[in-house]
């Protein structure tokens, strides 16, 4: 199942998950945009999005407003859903109304990989070749993985530090694959320094010694954060 967490509030741009995509608020946008992949939920702080979402023909969950994450939400609506404990669980970001839905299907694929092979593996996501230039912006989060394609780390600042000139970097994209099991233990984790520091719950696995499979993308989408992203987005994907 796919779940898509879309909390109204919003520090630097308010209620974007109803923002005008093309006809569609951006939360619907995003869950049309994957709804042929797997089954779609949404899980939400607000009574409008629950409505919104019944409208156009997709599950809601209504979830507490104190959830410090979208993973924290989507772990409360699974308690309102009848899911066996090795459901693939995939959380897409609301803010990603363009994303490929071939992204999203290697993802998908990658964990039930894992499934099949008994892999010690809490969550899985992915990355994308980024450029020098791109991979200076905090907003952008980089990750870099180890020889069996797991995360090493994940941060803001750019990584690997630049001693000798790196052609490349990997940008990490804000979708994660779970199974209904592995997501409730992540859940269960105390939150650690390290997320705490670069906000990015993500490290948090990595904290507690826990594997996050790491797979390579081709993606132009990325998240809007900001209105001035909004405009960017229409923008580049006004034919998609």
């Amino acid at each position: 199942m796919i779940l898509i967490p879309a909390r109204i509030a919003s520090n630097r741009f308010p209620n974007k998950v109803l923002a005008n995509i093309n006809g569609l608020p951006m939360v619907i946008a995003t869950a049309k945009r994957v709804s042929n992949l797997d089954e779609v939920a949404i899980a939400t702080d607000s009574d409008e999005i629950v409505s919104l979402a019944k409208d156009y023909g997709f599950q809601a969950c209504l979830t507490s407003k104190a959830h410090q994450s979208g993973t924290d939400r989507i772990n409360e609506a699974l308690m309102q859903l009848s899911l066996p404990d090795d459901e693939v669980i995939i959380n897409v970001q609301a803010d990603e109304p363009f994303i490929e839905p071939e992204v999203v299907q290697k993802v998908i694929n990658r964990v039930q990989h894992a499934l099949s092979h008994h892999e010690d593996i809490m969550m899985t996501s992915c990355y994308k070749i980024i450029s020098d230039e791109a991979a200076n912006d905090p907003n952008l989060v980089k990750v870099i993985t180890d020889v069996k394609g797991n995360a090493i780390y994940f941060s803001r600042s750019k990584i690997p530090y630049e001693r000798e000139k790196n052609d490349h970097y990997f940008g990490h994209l804000g979708i994660y694959g779970f199974t209904k099991k592995s997501l409730h233990e992540f859940c269960l984790l105390p939150a650690s320094p390290l997320e705490n520091i670069e906000k990015l719950e993500q490290l948090r696995a990595i904290y507690h010694d826990k594997k996050v499979a790491m797979i390579e993308v081709q993606s132009q989408s990325f998240g809007i954060d900001t209105k001035e992203d909004l405009e960017k987005a229409l923008k580049q994907f006004k034919d998609k």
